[in-house]
């Protein structure tokens, strides 16, 4: 240890800055503290983990138990079976983590000294077989001690894996599944190393994680749901999902074989125009469906970090302020850094194989139709839209309001460039974009802006403009320099 500790002075003394840690000096780190003692049980791309620590040395002071129980019958018998049938899910990690959690603590709490911080690391994952066919993904977590005789603590990560060969995704897990356990055991105050951290040695375009979840003792007073945004806010996956309850979801899970609504748009703070393009958006979506489809749809409010990490300021508080205010209205809510809505569109196509609507405001289009947007990008203007407007792929053109003249603007009174003109009719003749008629003209003219520096200057009456769960929520955690309810 001391060894380790003056080597990386040196670094530092050098170059000027500390070097990361390499996963082999990690490995050794964790191996040589007498105190730290678990279990590894991996399935689906060999035991890459635990031989970074087998190869590291001294791995007798960390390892009890490595285990992999390929076999689908033998991997039943030890963990039990799944009602889904599937063996690369979160349900199955959990299983590996309090199965092998609980025979270490039972068998070893008495027989280890008393300052032992026992842990279970376990993965399963799906990498890319010979027959090269099925999604490259898996499931990671340590279930573990943050300090002697604690209750334990949890993680879990899912993630993608990009490499094209199977040798290559095994080493990555290897690399990812290190990180992790030394992770919890050094930066579990800090999400930003914690996070960051786990991509130590690996890029995006080997791996992407798109889920971290949570728990125990050791992360107490740490939201959840913070990691999870550090993950969109240092690019390292597309995007994330919260459910109604702030819980973090798995994009594949929800999105899959659904037909899926997404409004994109600022939520600061949601206002009775935002419910009503998501309630008029539902009901022209479901109409345009046949009956046996029309309850298979899910909602995606849909907020960016594009172009505040553009502009080098990501405020995670903020923005799980807007979450917690979609969720006082029961809806899901996706955070992304997508640029645009073709960028958007791919996302959810990946993972959603049936029909996807947007929801979005005339002035909305217009700009998507503005040739100055497009002078500097590869594909130009119809490259994007042919990317967003793919055959599944619909616009539903809420009116806007405009804030001057208090003129309504339907698709009809855009301003569109003379020679886009004859595009924008073959977009209407065959349903690509569509005016939603339904709208509540009462609203139109509500903007987020107007009513955030009402909330902000404690100006009488913004209540009346937002939702009443909203304006509830709003008061009562004092969201965007609200004066509190007391």
């Amino acid at each position: 240890m001391a060894e380790l500790a003056i080597s990386l002075d040196i670094s530092t003394f050098l170059f000027g800055v500390t070097m990361s840690l390499g996963q082999k000096q990690k490995a050794l780190e964790i191996n040589l503290n007498p105190n730290i003692y678990g279990t590894f049980a991996e399935i689906g791309a060999g035991q890459e983990v635990a031989r970074h620590f087998f190869r590291a040395g001294g791995a007798a002071g960390t390892i009890a138990k490595s285990i992999s129980a390929y076999d689908m019958t033998m991997s039943d018998a030890v963990y039990g079976k799944e009602v889904s049938g599937r063996y690369v899910c979160e349900d199955r990690l959990k299983k590996m983590l309090d199965t092998e959690y609980d025979i270490l603590t039972t068998r070893l709490t008495d027989i280890r000294h008393g300052e032992t911080t026992f842990f279970a690391y376990a993965d399963t994952v799906s990498a890319k077989s010979y027959k090269g066919t099925g999604e490259n993904h898996g499931w990671i977590g340590i279930k573990f001690q943050h300090k002697p005789k604690a209750k334990p603590s949890q993680v879990i990560i899912h993630m993608s894996m990009l490499d094209a060969e199977n040798i290559q995704q095994q080493e990555a897990i290897g690399l990812l599944g290190v990180n992790l356990i030394y992770a919890v055991y050094h930066d579990v105050s800090d999400r930003a190393n914690f996070v960051s951290g786990l991509m130590d040695g690996l890029t995006t375009s080997r791996m992407q994680i798109d889920m971290i979840r949570i728990s125990g003792e050791a992360f107490q007073g740490v939201d959840s749901r913070l990691l999870s945004l550090e993950l969109v806010k240092m690019g390292l996956c597309e995007a994330i999902i919260f459910d109604v309850d702030g819980e973090v979801l798995q994009a594949s899970d929800v999105l899959y074989k659904k037909n899926v609504l997404v409004v994109r748009g600022g939520y600061r703070p949601p206002t009775n125009l935002s419910l009503d393009m998501l309630e008029c958006g539902l009901k022209k979506f479901k109409n345009s469906l046949v009956q046996s489809e029309k309850d298979n749809i899910i909602v995606i409010p849909e907020i960016s970090m594009s172009l505040l990490l553009d502009r080098g300021h990501v405020d995670n508080e903020d923005f799980l302020a807007r979450v917690d205010l979609l969720s006082a209205l029961g809806q899901k809510v996706l955070i992304s850094n997508s640029e645009s809505y073709s960028d958007l569109n791919m996302f959810f196509t990946k993972y959603a194989k049936k029909k996807i609507a947007f929801v979005m405001a005339s002035y909305n289009l217009e700009e998507i139709l503005s040739p100055a947007k497009y002078v500097s990008t590869k594909f130009g203007l119809l490259g994007s839209l042919g990317t967003l407007l793919e055959p599944n792929t619909k616009l539903y053109i809420y009116p806007a309001c405009d804030d001057e003249t208090n003129e309504i603007k339907k698709i009809e009174s855009m301003i569109i460039s003379p020679e886009l003109k004859l595009l924008m009719q073959y977009l209407l003749q065959n349903n690509y974009v569509e005016n939603i008629e339904d709208f509540n003209p009462e609203v139109v003219g509500i903007w987020s802006r107007k009513i955030l520096k009402m909330i902000q200057d404690g100006t009488v009456g913004w209540e009346k403009f937002v939702p009443p769960s909203v304006a509830k929520t709003v008061k009562t955690k004092c969201l965007f320099g609200a004066k509190c309810d007391l």
